[in-house]
């Protein structure tokens, strides 16, 4: 049974930082993109960010491009989000999905088939 488990969520300060963590079990992790996502109360699920299995490509939504990074370390099952220079704006539900490597470079949600239940995230002003 995949597992996938967030952490590293919390209450910060406009323009600080944050490091969010899946740990994955039940799939052989290396072989599986990673990505994030978030859901800010009352909207949809959108894309954030992903990183192929083997973590040489990663690729960001317009909004995060230049202040998150992705990365992944396959000796642990373990993706992380680093989330720098956050805003208001950032305060949502994130969530770390496991994608299949032949959807590598699609940022639907659909193209994703194991989710966590997610961390939140609260950045205030």
């Amino acid at each position: 049974q995949v597992q996938l488990v967030e952490s590293g969520g919390g209450l910060v300060q406009a323009g600080g930082s944050l490091r969010l963590s899946c740990a994955a079990s039940g799939l052989t992790f290396s072989s599986y993109n990673m990505g994030w996502f978030r859901q800010a109360v009352g909207k949809e699920r959108e894309f954030v960010a992903a990183i192929s299995w083997t973590g040489g490509r990663s690729y960001y939504a317009d909004s995060v491009k230049g202040r998150f990074t992705i990365s992944r370390d396959n000796a642990k099952n373990t993706v992380y989000l680093q989330m720098n220079s956050v805003k208001p704006e950032d305060t949502a539900g994130y969530y770390c999905a496991a994608q299949l490597p032949h959807y590598t470079g699609s940022s639907r949600a659909t193209d994703f088939d194991s989710w966590g239940q997610g961390t939140q995230v609260t950045v205030s002003s």
